[in-house]
C-alpha cells in the first residue's frame, strides 16, 4: 500500500509517500542526490515496503514540493526533514537511506539527531572532501559540467556550504553503517574509479560498525542499475535491528 502525503511544515509544504504496512520494524527513510527526489527511488521502493515501512519524500522546491525561502544546505534540509517526520508522525528508530547528496545530509541527521536513528545506508555517497581532493583528479570538461550543475535546488556555495557543515560533524556514530559504492562510474580513469572506491571506503570511519560494498556493474545511480544492492543492504539492516 502506498500514500501520498502532503505535510505542512514551518517553511512550506512538502510531499512524501509512504509505502508498506506495520511490520513492527524501524522506517525506512530516503533522501535522493542533489537536484533530484523521490521519484529517484521508484526501482526499490516497492521491495522495501514488503518487509519495512517506508518513507520517500520530495526536498523543498523539487518535485511536488514548495519551495522554501530557507538556505539550500543540509543543515536546514535536515531540520525540515526532521519536522515533515514529526508532523506526519512518522515515529523513530529510522533506517535512513541517503543517495550522492541525501548521502550528506543523511550524515548529519544521524549526527544531529542520533536518537533516531537504528541505521544508515550510503549510496555512492557525496565524501566531504569531494572538491578537494577528487575533483581536480577529473578532465577539465567534467569539471566544469559539475560546477555548473548547481542551478536545481542551492546554488554551488550553498552546495560547497553543505560538504563543510559535514567535515564538522564530529561524533561517531553508534549504528550499523553500509556504504554503497558505485564499481563503474562513467566517464572515471582506472586511477579515478581507485580513488572513488578508497574514499567511499574512508567513510566507514564514521562508524563503529561499518560494511563496504561495491557494486560493481553499478554508475552513480546504483538504485537503478542494481536495485537489488540496495534493497538487500536496507533488509540487512533491518533484519538486524
Amino acid at each position: 500500500m502506498t500514500k501520498e502525503i502532503f505535510v505542512k511544515i514551518s517553511e512550506c509544504t512538502l510531499y512524501a509517500k509512504l509505502a508498506g504496512e506495520n511490520y513492527g520494524k524501524p522506517t525506512v527513510i530516503m533522501d535522493a542526490g542533489y537536484g533530484d527526489f523521490s521519484k529517484a527511488w521508484d526501482s526499490v521502493i516497492g521491495d522495501i515496503s514488503m518487509f519495512s515501512n517506508v518513507l520517500a519524500y520530495d526536498r523543498a522546491g523539487l518535485g511536488k514540493s514548495e519551495t522554501s525561502s530557507n538556505p539550500r544546505t543540509s543543515h536546514q534540509m535536515v531540520k525540515e526533514l526532521k519536522e515533515l517526520l514529526i508532523e506526519a508522525k512518522i515515529k523513530p528508530p529510522y533506517i535512513l537511506v541517503g543517495h550522492s547528496f541525501g548521502g550528506v545530509n543523511m550524515r548529519i541527521y544521524a549526527t544531529e539527531y542520533h536518537n533516531d536513528v537504528c541505521g544508515l545506508v550510503l549510496v555512492d555517497s557525496t565524501p566531504e572532501d569531494y572538491r578537494e581532493r577528487f575533483l581536480p583528479t577529473m578532465s577539465q570538461d567534467f569539471q566544469q559540467a559539475y560546477n555548473k550543475q548547481f542551478v536545481y535546488e542551492g546554488n554551488y556555495d550553498e552546495f560547497m556550504e553543505s560538504l563543510n557543515q559535514l567535515k564538522e560533524t564530529k561524533p561517531k556514530l553508534n549504528v550499523p553503517l553500509i556504504v554503497l559504492a558505485a564499481g563503474k562510474k562513467a566517464h572515471y580513469s582506472k586511477e579515478s574509479q581507485e580513488l572513488w572506491n578508497e574514499m567511499q571506503r574512508e567513510i566507514l570511519k564514521i562508524s563503529t560498525n561499518g560494511e563496504l560494498v561495491v557494486a560493481e556493474n553499478s554508475a552513480h545511480n546504483i538504485q537503478n542499475d542494481e536495485p537489488e544492492v540496495v534493497i538487500s543492504a536496507i533488509k540487512k539492516l533491518v533484519n538486524i535491528i
